[in-house]
């Protein structure tokens, strides 16, 4: 089956056809039919699989009649993070480049003002996290009293991020009688109940089994032994030998390094970037515009290798990753098929590997109880070793090394020390020899200070007396006139 036989429009054939997609994939094949009849659908598939697709353009068939009116857009699609909106709204220009339809990108970190000024004008499609949103219509800018078809996705990163209580808000403010796709990777007993609460008579289309991994994605297991060293930071420093060994051994082109925690991105980049990888870095600490552009620059192939958080987990669609890499095991369980999802999509073929220490049991047990299945081994000892050069760099960034001048810095100061004098060393060679012979001690001897010249106060004042020629009695022969003046009111004998 062809895009032809879903029904679509020929303009969005057209476009389809020049982004070089022939067949659909099986929830496109199963959900854009049912989106044209105007049904709500619960679509859960695994990642990868195309969703985004599925919605969009049945979308702009829909939307290709009528106009929007300004502050009231015509949909509305709901997402978790930044970038992946901003996906969706480079889905809407590719599939939609042969329509005259509008849209408005709505996320944080960009100029409030722009975004105020497109919705003035009028939007088809408004794309949005559901926090910018909020804020927009709190503010008075937007009206949602014209939603058409509103569109939830990746609904269980919506409740893992905390956002299902703004989405309850922005479905209570449009109107009851819409078209509503809710999408979601799994399907646990509280998404189904929001499914219940948001959709009526919804069309249910499940693509594969819930939380299973791609069957074009190999996976792999590199144990890693736990040191001997229990001080923090050893084991994390083995881990970046083993990976950077891994990465020697593998024919990686473009490669996402999954950390746990935003702190170990930054560690991990910084190690990858000092022993001469093409690294870089992401999550969710950084500014809207740097997050696109470190995006863009991986997408580009200007970074063989993107060290992130689970921010770029889910829905990021970036078609040429080779490899996969978890530095750290994910503490959920079902994060690691979003993680291993991003590479062999679209029937390509990727690879996964996975850093494992003995004190990530508990969690190895809850992955391998989830995708019911055993991950092969990786023996990492038949990998070529690093060669001497980046083993001689590695010892130089990675080895604590203390300086002299560093420990005498650690070293408690003595009371005294402040005190000592240095001893200077002879220049010429008879000062030397008589420093060999007769050494200068560390502290001189305090020289007695010098009898004061000075008179004392008794002698001088008897001196002085002795030579004043007597006392002066009187004012003189002369005597100041104001003297002589009779003060006022004063009676004259």
């Amino acid at each position: 089956m062809g895009f032809s036989d879903l029904g679509l429009g020929d303009k969005v054939l057209r476009a389809v056809e020049d982004a070089g997609y022939v067949t659909p994939t099986p929830i496109q094949e199963q959900a854009i039919p049912i989106v044209l009849m105007g049904r709500d659908i619960m679509g859960v598939a695994q990642t990868g699989t195309g969703k985004t697709a599925s919605f969009t353009l049945p979308m702009i068939d829909i939307l290709a009649a009528g106009r929007a009116k300004a502050r009231m857009p015509r949909s509305v699609i709901l997402e978790p993070t930044r970038e992946l909106a901003a996906q969706v709204a480079d889905n809407f220009t590719t599939y939609g480049k042969h329509h005259a339809l509008n849209k408005a990108l709505l996320i944080g970190g960009e100029s409030m003002s722009d975004q105020i000024r497109i919705i003035d004008r009028g939007v088809d499609v408004l794309i949005a996290t559901p926090g910018r949103l909020l804020d927009l219509f709190e503010r008075g800018h937007l009206l949602l009293s014209d939603v058409k078809i509103l569109v939830i996705d990746e609904a269980d990163r919506m409740m893992d991020m905390g956002f299902i209580p703004d989405v309850e808000r922005i479905v209570k403010m449009v109107p009851k009688l819409r078209q509503t796709l809710f999408f979601s990777a799994t399907m646990a007993p509280e998404i189904r109940r929001l499914a219940d609460a948001f959709l009526m008579n919804p069309k249910e289309i499940t693509v594969g089994r819930s939380a299973t991994p791609a069957e074009t994605v190999e996976q792999f297991l590199v144990k890693v032994a736990t040191p001997s060293d229990r001080r923090p930071g050893v084991l994390q420093k083995e881990k970046r030998d083993a990976l950077r060994r891994l990465i020697h051994a593998e024919d990686v082109k473009s490669a996402l390094v999954f950390c746990n925690r935003k702190r170990d991105v930054g560690i991990l980049h910084r190690s990858l970037t000092r022993h001469g990888f093409s690294a870089a870095q992401l999550h969710g600490d950084l500014a809207q515009a740097e997050r696109m552009q470190t995006l863009k620059s991986f997408k580009e192939g200007s970074a063989v290798l993107l060290i992130c958080s689970d921010v770029a987990a889910r829905g990021l669609d970036i078609p040429n990753v080779s490899h996969v890499f978890n530095f750290d095991v994910p503490s959920h369980a079902e994060d690691y098929v979003h993680r291993i999802g991003r590479t062999g999509r679209a029937g390509r073929k990727g690879r996964a590997f996975m850093l494992v220490a003995d004190e990530d049991r508990r969690y190895m047990a809850a992955i391998t109880k989830l995708i019911s299945a055993a991950i092969a081994p990786y023996d990492l000892s038949s990998s070529p070793p690093e060669n001497a050069e980046r083993a001689a760099e590695k010892t130089t960034s990675e080895t604590p090394v203390v300086s002299e001048e560093r420990e005498q810095k650690r070293s408690p100061r003595r009371r005294n020390d402040h005190r000592r004098e240095k001893v200077p060393e002879p220049k010429s060679e008879e000062m030397r020899e008589i420093a060999v012979s007769e050494p200068i001690s560390p502290r001189k001897p305090v020289a007695a200070k010098p009898e004061s010249k000075q008179e004392p106060r008794k002698e001088k004042r008897e001196r002085t007396e002795r030579a004043s020629p007597g006392p002066v009695v009187g004012l003189g022969d002369h005597v100041p006139a104001f003297i002589l003046i009779e003060p006022f009111g004063s009676k004259r004998k």
